[in-house]
């Protein structure tokens, strides 16, 4: 299977129904499902490469959340927020019409997952967490919201892939093939060229982070993550400024006591697009 199949399901949030798109991959009837979720400003497509190497022994569900890719815009910003965004996994995962799944989830995504996980009779059977944790270093914060949903327009493939790969040099190092393959799913028209395929408003909610809001989520966050009972892997870009080495080590000592590797040459945060990165994810997973 070269391509994924584009679906799409209705969700309930706190101003009305929005819709939700998730590419799937491999055998629809299969049980064993792999749930991938990306990062803040990204989409589900990022995660072609893994969902093929993994289609023969997983139905692979990789969802837009909800303002970024084909996924519906929320009218009220204050929305784009990891509760909400739970709430639309929670439906998500009842469209699948499976009792478990497997769940990876990229920054953003690994949040989405931690929340879910951590919820009592949780879906969730093993959870991979790629470059994140209950602490978020804030000058990486500062870092994306320096960028995110600043308004741009590119008139090929080829500018935009040159200005998006200057804002994420720290994913490490890729082909060009590698990376105009990632960029292509992040664009859509624009008049006589292309702009990035997401609602500007998903960057209100980080541009009203303070230290205090900060704090009050990283205390809940490491609550979460005690409670985990979920084998978990964590990944981490040796050079990630946003998931420090105190706080992944201190992961592997408390909660569910993660297993962690970490990726040499790379930041924040690792695409799984080269091999090695794809099985470690592999090993982890398909292990009894």
């Amino acid at each position: 299977m070269t391509e994924p199949r584009l679906c799409r399901v209705q969700c309930l949030g706190t101003r009305g129904l929005h819709r939700m798109a998730y590419w799937e991959w491999g055998d629809a009837a299969n049980p064993r499902v792999l749930v991938c979720v990306h990062g803040l400003s990204r989409q589900g497509r990022d995660f072609d490469t893994l969902a093929r190497d993994l289609s023969a022994e997983y139905r692979v569900v990789c969802p837009d959340v909800v303002g970024r890719g084909r996924s519906d815009w929320l009218a009220d910003p204050a929305g784009y927020a990891v509760p909400e965004y739970v709430a639309d996994m929670v439906t998500l995962v009842a469209r699948l019409g499976v009792g478990q799944v497997d769940w990876l989830g990229t920054s953003m995504g690994g949040l989405i997952g931690l929340a879910l996980a951590s919820l009592p009779a949780s879906p969730v059977r093993r959870l991979v967490l790629n470059d994140v944790g209950p602490a978020i270093e804030p000058a990486a914060l500062e870092r994306i919201a320096a960028y995110l949903g600043q308004p741009a327009h590119w008139r090929t493939l080829e500018e935009a892939a040159d200005a998006l790969w200057a804002v994420s040099e720290s994913f490490g190092p890729h082909t060009r093939e590698q990376w105009l393959a990632l960029t292509a799913p992040q664009l859509e028209p624009d008049g006589d060229g292309f702009k990035q395929r997401y609602d500007p408003g998903i960057a209100v909610p980080l541009r009203a982070w303070t230290p205090e809001i900060a704090a009050a989520g990283e205390a809940a966050l490491w609550q979460a993550y005690d409670r985990l009972i979920t084998p978990t892997l964590l990944l981490r870009g040796a050079d990630s400024d946003l998931l420090s080495r105190d706080t992944a080590h201190a992961m592997t000592q408390r909660g569910p006591r993660a297993q962690l590797h970490e990726f040499a040459g790379v930041g924040h945060a690792p695409t799984l697009v080269p091999a090695e990165q794809r099985a470690v994810v592999r090993g982890f997973l398909l292990t009894p």
